[in-house]
């Protein structure tokens, strides 16, 4: 059985929960240790009592680094009684630096797995903190077997021209968990029957758009109840002055705390229409580039997704011919998008969703056995040559 040290940089994000759980069921033993950014029972993985390293505060760069250097130095301690794994997984550049001095501290040669899903403002900086940030990953990165990342235009735009890694990469999306066993029914898709009530727009997630939440809130108004906001996930609540009390003084937006996923997403997404898969974070920039998991989790329901013409979200979309794409950022084109929406157009527009092969939004057992097939291949004495950095993409049929 593969063992497998996994590194988080949050261990209250339900994305490390949903990865863990994948390497559990494709039948690896998994050590979870990171960093705590808050509070999270919806995060809590059954049989796992993760390892903390302390803590860290979302958005304050230079109070990371002194956790992350505490951390190191209180590393053998806090890994005491971990046997030496076979691959160290290390998510984000922070994570990098931890699984570096763990190899060290197990001693001989333990492999090291990137995992990099966003692309932090300060790697893209054109300026001296920049460059020294790039530097650093790189130098933190050269000896990875493997770098895991979730959208082909991140290899595009980054990784390749930018980073100065040379590792071959997997690309892994953001897709919905689904292990039931193999001849047991998928979740059930949700229908919709609302002729006669409001449209749903559904923002879940990782909440941290100042500009989406205020493009809602304007066009939810303009709309006048024809269209509702509803909110789920885990708000960013130092990117908001005060979510909480905007939410709250909105007459169409609603908001409903975090959920478990995959456990509670047809219930979320049955009260709802529309997926707003657009994120103005980082605009330019890691925004535009990411394919994010409530694309793969509404689609994966039938809900017609509404993106940001031009971006990778919109590319994927369209080379699909679905959802609806927004030219502006502005409420005015907002209502010309959505506005004129009736049963008719909805039903064509959600049909089309439906018709897509579900293992463009699934990642099933037979997907998870073929991950830690893929992790175990790497775990032999000998590195790998480098690579251009091109993504593996997950296929029907396994990592190819």
């Amino acid at each position: 059985m593969l063992k497998v040290l996994y590194l988080a940089q949050d261990l209250a994000d339900p994305a490390v929960r949903r990865r863990v759980l994948m390497l559990k069921a494709g039948g690896a033993r998994v050590t979870l240790a990171g960093f705590r950014r808050g509070a999270n029972a919806l995060a809590a993985i059954e049989g796992i009592d993760p390892i903390e390293l302390g803590t860290t505060r979302d958005g304050r760069f230079g109070q990371r680094i002194a956790a992350v250097a505490k951390a190191c130095l209180t590393l053998p301690a806090k890994l005491r009684a971990v046997d030496r794994p076979d691959v160290i997984i290390a998510r984000n550049l922070d994570m990098l630096a931890v699984a570096n001095k763990a190899v060290g501290m197990f001693g001989g040669f333990v492999p090291v797995v990137y995992e990099c899903l966003d692309i932090h403002r300060l790697l893209l900086r054109d300026d001296v903190a920049g460059r020294a940030v790039r530097a650093s990953e790189a130098y933190l990165g050269r000896n990875a077997r493997l770098l895991i990342t979730s959208s082909p235009a991140f290899v595009e735009h980054y990784f390749r021209p930018l980073s100065g890694l040379e590792t071959p990469v997997m690309l892994l999306e953001n897709k919905v968990l689904e292990l039931g066993e193999r001849g047991d029914p998928p979740l059930a898709t949700v229908t919709t029957s609302r002729p006669d009530e409001p449209w749903r727009i559904g923002w879940f997630g990782a909440l941290r758009c100042r500009k989406s939440l205020a493009l809602l809130s304007a066009f939810s108004r303009r709309m006048d109840g024809r269209f509702k906001i509803v909110l789920r996930g885990r708000p960013a609540y130092s990117e908001f002055d005060d979510f909480d009390g905007f939410v709250r003084d909105e007459p169409h937006m609603t908001f409903h705390g975090p959920y478990r996923s995959p456990e509670d997403l047809g219930a979320i997404y049955d009260k709802v229409d529309f997926t707003w898969a657009i994120d103005f974070f980082e605009e330019g920039q890691n925004s535009r580039w990411l394919l994010p998991n409530r694309l793969y989790e509404g689609c994966r329901f039938g809900r017609v997704p509404i993106a940001m013409r031009g971006t990778e979200t919109a590319r994927f979309l369209a080379v699909r011919g679905l959802g609806f794409l927004l030219d502006e950022a502005e409420p005015d084109n907002l209502v010309s998008l959505l506005g004129d929406v009736d049963a008719g157009r909805y039903a064509d527009a959600s049909d089309r969703v439906r018709a897509c092969n579900s293992d463009t939004w699934v990642f099933g057992r037979n997907d998870c056995e073929n991950l830690v097939r893929r992790l175990s291949a790497i775990t032999s004495t000998a590195p790998e040559p480098a690579a251009p950095l091109s993504p593996v993409r997950q296929n029907e049929g396994g990592l190819s």
